[in-house]
C-alpha cells in the first residue's frame, strides 16, 4: 500500500506560480543588498555543535536540530548528556560571527556581507511560525571601530528594496538602546532591572499601556507610579513626528552622559539616512522600540507595512559592540538587519498582497506542428534562447489544440507556430496567449523573431 505523501509540518511548501513570486522577492532583495555594495557570503548548513551553542542557553538547545550520524560531542561536566558533533544553524548570526572570527585575517574591513540562506529551528508547528525559513541578513563589521555612518546606511538599504517590492506604504523606525538606559537612569530605575523593564517597554503598542504601568508598578518591579506615567508620555507623547520627538528629548534633562550619547548617535543616524535618500514619511523614531536580543548595544530598527500593523515588524536589526567574542579576543563591532522572507511571503501570500501573474518562465513556447519540421523547432529554439529569451519545445505530437492549451495552463506568454506553410513564405506565426493581448497573431519574419518576441514580452 503506498505511503501517503505529507509535507512535514513547520515548512513553506509553494506551486511553480507562488515559487516564482517568492523568487523573485528573494532577487529583488539580493539586487537591493548588491546596490549597497554588500558581497555574498554562504555558511555551511550544519555548525559544530560546541561552536553553535557557546552563547546559547538551555531553551535555544531544546530548539536545535543535531545532526545525529556523526558521533557524538561530550559537553563539559560529569553526568552531561552527549550531544552530537553538528548541528544545523538556528540563525545566520552566530555563523557570521564563527566565519569573521575564522577568516578574520583574510577579509577587508569595514567587511559588508550579505547572506540569503534556510535556518531551522525546532519550533512547535504553528501558524506563521516555521521550522525551515529563509533568512536575508546583512551586516557591516568593524575592526575595533565602526563608524556610524554605517547604521544610517542599513535603513535606506531597506528602503530601496521594501519600495521596489510594492507592498504597499511602510515605514522605518528608529531607537537608540543607550538612549532607553539614559532614559531608565534618569527616571531612576536600578540597573538591575534594565532589561527586564525594557521588555515591558518593547510591549507599548501591542499591550494596554494601564497594564504595563500597573506591572512597573507592581510587586515585581516596584517603581514609582507617577514616574513610569511620565515615562511613557516622554516615548509616545509626540504624535509620530520625530522632529517634535527630538525636540521634547533635547528639552529633556536627563543629566546622564549615557542619554545625551545615544542621543546624539540617534540624532546622526536620522539625518544620515534622510540624506541617503529616504523620505521622511518613511523614517520615524519610535522610543518604544527595544528589539529583544540583548546584545544590541545602539541603533535599532524596526519596519512596518502601514496597511498591515498586524504583521508585526517585517525586518529589524541594529548595532552591536562585539560580534565575535567567543571566538577571538578582536573587538569587532557591527551593524545589521535582516528579513525573515519565509515568514513574509506567507503572511503576504495569505493576505492577498502577492501577485504571482508570472507562472512560467518561459517566453515562448515552440509548438510542435509537423514532426517532419523537429530540427527545424530546435534551431528555432537555440536561436531564440541565444537572444536572451527562455524557450520551451514542446515534445511529442499532439494535436495543436492539446499544446495550445498546455501553453495556456503554463502561462506561457506566446507561441511559435511553424509548419511547412510558414517555412514556404518565410515567416512565423507568432501566437499571443495573454489576455490583455489586442492582436492575438502576428506573421513575423524569421530573421525578425527573437525581435519581435522582445518587444512583445518587454
Amino acid at each position: 500500500m503506498p505511503v501517503q505523501p505529507r509535507t512535514p509540518p513547520g515548512v513553506l511548501e509553494l506551486l511553480p506560480p507562488q515559487q516564482l513570486a517568492f523568487q523573485h522577492m528573494l532577487d529583488t532583495i539580493r539586487r537591493g543588498f548588491e546596490r549597497f555594495g554588500f558581497v555574498p557570503v554562504e555558511t555551511p548548513v550544519f555548525e559544530l555543535t560546541k561552536v553553535l551553542l557557546t552563547k546559547s542557553g538551555g531553551e535555544t538547545e531544546k530548539q536545535v536540530y543535531f545532526v545525529q550520524s556523526t558521533g557524538s560531542l561530550k559537553q563539559a561536566g560529569e553526568g552531561e548528556a552527549e550531544l552530537p558533533e553538528l548541528a544545523l544553524r538556528f540563525d545566520l548570526t552566530v555563523p557570521l560571527a564563527r566565519y569573521v572570527a575564522e577568516h578574520e585575517a583574510k577579509l577587508n574591513f569595514p567587511f559588508r556581507r550579505y547572506q540569503i540562506q534556510r535556518v531551522y529551528r525546532g519550533e512547535r508547528a504553528q501558524k506563521g511560525r516555521y521550522r525551515e525559513f529563509y533568512q536575508c541578513d546583512i551586516d557591516v563589521i568593524g575592526k575595533d571601530h565602526l563608524p556610524l555612518a554605517y547604521d544610517a546606511e542599513i535603513p535606506a538599504v531597506i528602503h530601496g528594496i521594501f519600495r521596489e517590492l510594492a507592498f504597499g506604504p511602510f515605514t522605518i523606525y528608529l531607537n537608540n538602546r543607550k538612549l532607553l538606559r539614559g532614559l531608565l537612569v534618569a527616571f531612576g530605575v536600578a540597573e538591575t532591572l534594565h532589561e527586564a523593564v525594557l521588555h515591558e517597554i518593547d510591549r507599548l503598542g501591542k499591550q494596554p499601556r494601564e497594564e504595563l504601568e500597573g506591572r512597573l508598578a507592581g510587586e515585581g518591579f516596584g517603581l514609582d507610579p507617577g514616574r513610569v506615567r511620565q515615562l511613557f508620555d516622554l516615548m509616545t507623547g509626540h504624535g509620530g513626528d520625530s522632529r517634535t520627538t527630538f525636540e521634547a528629548l533635547r528639552r529633556f534633562d536627563a543629566s546622564n552622559a549615557i542619554f545625551a550619547e545615544g542621543l546624539d548617535e540617534l540624532q546622526r543616524v536620522y539625518d544620515g539616512t534622510l540624506a541617503l535618500g529616504v523620505p521622511e514619511r518613511a523614517l520615524r523614531l519610535n522610543l518604544a522600540i527595544v528589539r529583544g536580543l540583548d546584545y544590541y548595544t545602539g541603533s535599532i530598527y524596526e519596519t512596518l507595512l502601514d496597511e498591515h500593523p498586524r504583521l508585526g515588524s517585517i525586518c529589524s536589526g541594529g548595532r552591536y559592540e562585539n560580534l565575535a567574542g567567543h571566538y577571538t579576543k578582536s573587538k569587532l563591532p557591527g551593524v545589521g538587519i535582516s528579513i525573515g522572507a519565509t515568514r513574509l511571503f506567507s503572511q503576504l501570500l495569505e493576505m492577498n498582497l502577492i501577485s504571482w501573474a508570472r507562472a512560467a518562465v518561459a517566453h515562448v513556447l515552440v509548438l510542435a506542428v509537423e514532426p517532419a519540421l523537429a530540427a527545424e523547432y530546435a534551431h528555432l529554439a537555440a536561436a531564440l534562447r541565444d537572444a536572451g529569451l527562455n524557450v520551451e519545445v514542446y515534445g511529442g505530437d499532439d494535436k495543436l489544440g492539446k499544446q495550445l492549451k498546455y501553453a495556456d495552463r503554463s502561462k506561457i506568454p506566446l507561441a511559435v507556430i511553424y509548419g511547412t506553410r510558414e517555412k514556404d513564405a518565410g515567416i512565423v506565426k507568432l501566437k499571443d496567449l495573454r489576455e490583455t493581448a489586442t492582436t492575438k497573431e502576428h506573421d513575423v519574419p524569421l530573421s525578425d523573431l527573437a525581435l519581435r518576441v522582445k518587444q512583445l514580452v518587454a
